[in-house]
């Protein structure tokens, strides 16, 4: 795939982002998803040249036109990452024209993307995962499940339709003996679902690497708030299970190999 089709998946990307931080922030709250864009300061209906993905908030200078009341990063940093996920899907596993063989496993990707990205801006600000998001997740990883290969569909091995059931159910185990002090159910209903995506190696270093990375923002958070927080502070985990999910699935890294640990029984 040439770099021009590379940077129009990251545009293509960020302008999903843009409608993603909408869904995001209106989740939950009673307000649909049909009302123009506004600021959320002093309710200003936004302009075309206000909703640029990422260009318009470093234009204004982060802030308003109308009030100068400060907009979140939330906003660019969502659509960058939005985009560079789009990006690095399309050059995975190839854009959206030719077969349907090869076309439908970019689509799953692409979607489980945008479900996923809200998952994460959820789950980083009011710590849970919603289940319809989740849920959806889970059922697109399912059909994928039945999707690839030298066909269109075919019959899936055991093994791979056990990977989801088998990676959740440590996750599930500690929310059921912690009574949920431990870890949220949402976690486990997420592992469901990257297991169905990656398969049983894929998904159990995913869930490796999201221990990785999350000890590494962890430790790094603590050293940089020392001393200035004594209240505990929570780190959902849910993020980390989706940056572990994307480091295996686009950039194939390994911790383990479970076939290599099979062959030695």
């Amino acid at each position: 795939m040439s770099s021009a089709e590379i940077s129009l998946a990251f545009v293509f990307g960020a302008v999903i982002g843009s409608f993603l931080n909408v869904v995001s922030l209106r989740l939950n709250t009673g307000v649909g998803l049909d009302g123009r864009s506004m600021c959320m300061a002093c309710g200003k209906t936004l302009t075309w040249k206000e909703l640029v993905p990422i260009a318009s908030f470093f234009l204004q200078g982060g802030k308003c036109r109308n009030c100068k009341g400060k907009i979140s990063w939330q906003y660019p940093l969502v659509e960058a990452a939005t985009g560079a996920l789009f990006a690095l899907i399309f050059w995975k596993f190839g854009g959206l024209s030719g077969s349907p063989v090869f076309l439908l496993p970019t689509l799953i990707y692409l979607i489980a993307t945008c479900l996923l990205v809200v998952v994460t801006v959820y789950d980083i600000r009011h710590k849970i995962i919603p289940d319809r998001l989740v849920y959806a997740f889970d059922a697109i990883a399912l059909i994928s499940v039945f999707i690839g290969g030298t066909s269109l569909v075919h019959a899936p091995h055991l093994w791979t339709l056990a990977a989801g059931p088998l990676l959740a159910a440590p996750f599930a185990l500690l929310w059921l003996v912690s009574k949920g002090t431990w870890i949220g159910l949402g976690d486990a209903k997420l592992v469901l679902g990257i297991g169905w995506l990656l398969g049983l190696n894929g998904g159990a270093n995913a869930v490796i690497l999201a221990f990785w990375v999350g000890a590494v923002v962890g430790v790094a958070w603590m050293l940089a708030s020392y001393g200035r927080w004594k209240r505990r502070v929570e780190i959902p985990f849910g993020p980390f299970l989706i940056a572990g999910m994307y480091l295996a699935l686009i950039f194939g890294i390994q911790a383990l190999d479970l076939r290599q640990v099979a062959a030695l029984f």
